[in-house]
């Protein structure tokens, strides 16, 4: 026959795991105490953290003032429509929101053109401000590469940056 340890507790000899599951129980009631009901029902939402490589091949929509808006698609990683907002002055510049399924990217970037004839390229940095849906904290930035093309007014934008979400 197995013996199990005993301790004396007060005036009882119990047996050592009678009071481990015992003082098991009474420090999960003590968190329940300091926590509330709740703590239990919340989910924690996981960080990440990936570094993404996106091409976006946008085309002339409308202008309003100095800026041209265009709209496109938007391949890897995070494969989307891309709407955004330029301005083309000796740099480009403007903001972006990104659609990837489940949510959207918002952002700003600029570049400095290097002139060459009907196309110009570009390079320069971006910065991720924020989202919607599963990217409602989205955070980050990186480097933008591109051509600007004066004929027909598109944008090829290639991003290479990291993301926190």
């Amino acid at each position: 026959m197995r013996r199990f340890r005993e301790r004396r507790f007060g005036s009882f000899l119990l047996p050592q795991r009678v009071l481990a599951r015992a003082s098991a129980a009474v420090v999960l009631a003590m968190a329940a105490l300091l926590y509330g009901p709740s703590a239990g029902a919340t989910t924690a939402i996981e960080a990440r953290s990936i570094r993404l490589t996106i091409t976006a091949h946008l085309h002339y929509v409308s202008s309003k003032g100095s800026y041209l808006i265009e709209e496109g698609s938007a391949s890897g990683q995070l494969a989307g429509t891309v709407k955004a907002r330029l301005r083309v002055t000796a740099e480009i510049s403007g903001s972006f929101t990104l659609y990837p399924r489940g949510g959207s990217i918002s952002g700003e970037g600029s570049g400095t053109l290097h002139e060459s004839g009907t196309y110009a390229s570009f390079g320069g940095s971006l910065k991720i401000l924020g989202g919607t849906g599963r990217y409602a904290h989205g955070r980050g930035g990186g480097k933008l590469y591109g051509v600007y093309n004066r004929q027909n007014l598109g944008v090829t934008i290639q991003t290479i940056g990291n993301l926190s979400y």
